[in-house]
C-alpha cells in the first residue's frame, strides 16, 4: 500500500483540475459526480492505509525526493502517515465525501456549481497534504492552502459585499496567527537542525523539562494553531465565515480547517510536554474561549451563528484538553465533534433550504412535522454535542472534563459550566427551530419540503456516526477498551511517560460523569420550559433587550473592540502616511524637483533666438565676467 499512498492526495487535485477547467462545459452531474467520486476513492485508499497501520503497527513514511538542500539542512518531499494523521485521513476524505455529496442537492440551482466543486476539491488536497507531510514544511503549504480555499470559498458569493469582507477578515486574521507558526518553524530549524518529524521529536524527547528552546518554539507554534482554530483573541473570523455556503461552513468546522491547529498541536505533543508553561497557556486560553464563544452562542439568532460559537467552544474544550496533557481525549473530541458538527451544519443547511434561505430562527418554528428527517437528525446531533450518554459527544467531552478535574478543580467547575451552557442553547436552538407553532411567512410555509435524497443520505449517515462514534473512546470504568488509546499510544508514548498516567477512581469518575449529565439535562429541561411550554421567542432587533442579553447578543462588542483600537488607528496612520508623508512630502519633493526643472527650462529656452548677434553679445558677456573673476581672484 505504500507506493499508492500518493494518490490520496492527487485525486481530489485531479478534481480540483477538471472541474476547474471544465466548469463551463461539463454538466452539473457530472462534476457532482466527479468531484464526489474521487473523493469517496482517497477514503477507500486512506481505510486501506488506516488497517496497515492498524495491523502492522508501523507507520508509513515514503519519500519521493530530495527538495531543499541547503548546507546542511536536508527537507525532503515525503509523506509520513502514522496512527494520527491515519485517523484525520479518514475524516478528512470520509466525511468530505458526503460533504460533497450534501453539496449536489444545495448547489444544483447555483450558477458557479462547477467553481464550487472545484474548490471543495482543492480544500480537500491542501487539508490532506496538511495532515500527511513529514515535515514542517509541507504541513505549512497545506497550512496556508486551506487559508486559500476558506478565503475562496467564504467569500463564493462574493457579489454581496458583506461576504467578501467576511472572506477577506478570514484571510487576514489568519496571517496573523500563520506568521507565529512560520516562525515556530525557523526556530525549529535553529534549535535541531532539521524540520523531519522522525528527526526531530526523538531528539527532544532526550531533553529535559522545560529545556531552552521549548517554550518560544511552542508558544509561537501556538500563534499559529489560535488564528487557525479560532481561540481567543483571533475568533472573530469564524463565525463571520457563515457568509459561505452550508456544506462550506460543514468542511471548514468538522472535517478540515480549524481542526489543523489541534492536529498540529497533537503532532508536536513531545515539544508541549517538555514546556508546562505552555501548556498551562494552552488551557486557560482553551477553557477561555469555550466559555466566552458559549456564553454568545446563548442568545444568537441565526441557526448557523449559533454552530458557529458552539464550534468556537468545542474547539476550546480541544485545546484544555492538550494543556491538560489529553492528548487522545483532545483527538477523540477532534473525533466525535467532525460527525455531530458536520450533521450539524448540513441540517442546518437542510432547514434553510426548506425555508427559502431563512436563517433567523424567530421566524421558523413547527418544522417538526414537515421536514421529519431532517429534525430527527438534528436532534440525534443536539444530543450528541450536549455530552448526553450514549452519544458520542458524551464519552470525548467527559474524557476531557476528567483530565481537567486531574489538573485543577477550577478548570473542572469551568468547564461542566460550560458543558451545562452547550446543552442549553443547543436545545434552545432545536426547540426554536423545530417546535410551536410556525413564525415565518404563509409563502415559506407553503415551501417547506424535506431535502432530496442526495442531501439527506449524508445527514442519516452522519447521525449514525454521531451515535455509535463515541463507543472506540468508551473508558474501562464503564466496561470498555479505550481502543482509541491503544491506537494512538505509540504517537503520544514519550509524552505520557513523562506526564505519567492519569488514573482516578472508579467512584470519583462516577460522580464526575453524572454531575456532567445532570447538569446537561437540566439546561435541556430548562430550554424545554422556556421556549416549548412558555412559547418565549428572543426579541427583534429593534426591541430593548437586558444589559447581560445585550452583551451577550452583540458579542460583547469583541468586534467594536477591535474596530475601535486596531482598525481605526491604522486608518488613521494610513491616511496620514498617505496625505502628509506620502502625497505633501514624498511626492511633494520629487514632484517639487520635476517641476522646478521645468520652469526654469522654460525660462532658459528663450535664450534660444536664433539671432547670432544676440549670441555674440551674451558670449562677450561671458568673457567679461571670467576675467572679472580671474582679476578679483588676483588682487586677493
Amino acid at each position: 500500500m505504500d507506493k499508492y499512498i500518493w494518490l490520496i492526495p492527487i485525486l481530489p487535485l485531479a478534481g480540483f483540475i477538471i472541474n476547474g477547467l471544465g466548469r463551463n462545459s461539463l454538466s452539473k452531474n457530472v462534476i457532482g459526480f466527479i468531484g464526489s467520486l474521487l473523493v469517496l476513492v482517497s477514503f477507500g485508499l486512506s481505510l486501506a492505509v488506516f488497517f496497515q497501520i492498524k495491523s502492522t503497527g508501523h507507520p508509513v513514511n515514503v519519500t519521493y525526493f530530495d527538495w531543499i538542500s541547503v548546507g546542511a539542512l536536508k527537507i525532503p518531499f515525503a509523506f509520513l502517515v502514522d496512527q494520527l494523521s491515519a485517523i484525520m485521513l479518514l475524516i478528512i476524505t470520509g466525511v468530505g465525501f458526503l460533504i460533497h455529496l450534501y453539496s449536489i442537492g444545495y448547489m444544483h440551482h447555483d450558477n458557479g456549481f462547477g467553481k464550487f466543486f472545484a474548490y471543495l476539491n482543492l480544500f480537500v488536497f491542501f487539508m490532506l497534504l496538511l495532515v500527511m507531510g513529514s515535515n514542517y514544511l509541507i504541513m505549512f503549504i497545506g497550512w496556508e492552502g486551506v487559508g486559500l480555499c476558506s478565503y475562496l470559498l467564504i467569500g463564493f458569493w462574493y457579489t454581496n459585499p458583506s461576504y467578501a469582507d467576511a472572506a477577506k477578515k478570514a484571510f487576514i486574521m489568519n496571517r496573523i496567527g500563520d506568521l507565529g507558526f512560520l516562525l515556530g518553524v525557523f526556530l525549529i530549524i535553529y534549535a535541531f537542525g532539521s524540520i523531519e518529524f522522525a528527526t526531530i521529536f526523538p531528539k527532544a524527547a532526550t531533553m529535559k523539562v522545560g529545556s531552552a528552546p521549548f517554550f518560544t518554539i511552542t508558544i509561537l507554534l501556538f500563534v499559529g494553531a489560535v488564528g487557525k482554530s479560532a481561540q481567543l483573541p483571533l475568533f472573530t473570523w469564524l463565525p463571520d465565515a457563515m457568509a459561505g455556503p452550508t456544506p462550506v461552513s460543514a468542511l471548514i468546522h468538522a472535517a478540515t480547517m480549524v481542526t489543523a491547529g489541534i492536529y498540529m498541536i497533537a503532532r508536536s505533543n513531545i515539544f508541549y510536554t517538555l514546556s508546562p508553561d505552555t501548556m498551562e497557556i494552552v488551557a486557560i486560553i482553551g477553557l477561555a474561549t469555550a466559555l466566552f464563544a458559549a456564553l454568545i452562542a446563548l442568545t444568537q439568532t441565526d441557526i448557523k451563528k449559533v454552530l458557529a460559537y458552539s464550534t468556537v467552544s468545542q474547539l476550546g474544550y480541544m485545546f484544555l484538553g492538550l494543556g491538560v496533557g489529553a492528548y487522545t481525549g483532545a483527538f477523540f473530541h477532534v473525533l466525535t465533534h467532525a460527525f455531530f458538527k458536520a450533521l450539524l451544519f448540513l441540517g442546518a443547511g437542510s432547514v434553510i433550504h426548506a425555508m427559502s434561505d431563512e436563517q433567523d430562527m424567530r421566524k421558523m418554528g413547527g418544522l417538526k412535522g414537515k421536514i421529519k428527517i431532517t429534525f430527527a437528525t438534528m436532534l440525534i446531533g443536539t444530543i450528541a454535542i450536549s455530552g448526553i450518554p450514549p452519544f458520542s459527544g458524551f464519552f470525548s467531552k467527559d474524557e476531557i472534563l476528567a483530565h481537567a478535574y486531574a489538573h485543577s478543580t477550577t478548570f473542572y467547575v469551568i468547564g461542566v459550566f460550560t458543558a451545562m451552557l452547550t446543552s442549553f442553547y443547543m436545545f434552545r436552538m432545536l426547540y426554536l427551530t423545530f417546535y410551536g407553532k410556525f413564525r415565518g411567512t404563509h409563502e415559506q410555509e407553503h415551501h417547506v419540503h424535506e431535502s432530496p435524497a442526495s442531501m439527506t443520505i449524508p445527514l442519516v449517515v452522519l447521525a449514525i456516526l454521531s451515535i455509535v462514534g463515541g463507543f472506540i473512546g468508551v473508558p474501562e470504568v464503564l466496561g470498555g477498551h479505550h481502543e482509541l488509546e491503544h491506537f494512538l499510544a505509540p504517537v503520544f508514548e514519550k509524552s505520557n511517560a513523562i506526564l505519567g498516567e492519569h488514573h482516578l477512581e472508579a467512584n470519583t469518575e462516577f460522580m464526575l460523569m453524572g454531575i456532567s449529565v445532570v447538569l446537561a439535562l437540566v439546561a435541556m429541561i430548562y430550554a424545554y420550559f422556556k421556549y416549548v411550554k412558555g412559547g418565549s421567542v428572543p426579541a427583534a432587533d429593534t426591541e430593548e433587550r437586558p444589559a447581560l442579553t445585550s452583551l451577550s447578543y452583540n458579542k460583547f462588542y469583541i468586534d467594536e473592540l477591535y474596530d475601535m483600537i486596531i482598525r481605526k488607528p491604522l486608518d488613521f496612520l494610513s491616511n496620514f502616511f498617505y496625505n502628509v508623508v506620502d502625497r505633501l512630502g514624498i511626492d511633494g519633493l520629487v514632484n517639487g524637483i520635476g517641476k522646478g526643472t521645468v520652469e526654469t527650462s522654460k525660462g532658459l529656452r528663450l535664450l534660444q533666438t536664433g539671432n547670432v548677434g544676440f549670441y555674440i553679445f551674451i558670449m562677450v558677456l561671458g568673457i567679461i565676467a571670467v576675467l572679472a573673476y580671474s582679476i578679483l581672484g588676483l588682487t586677493k
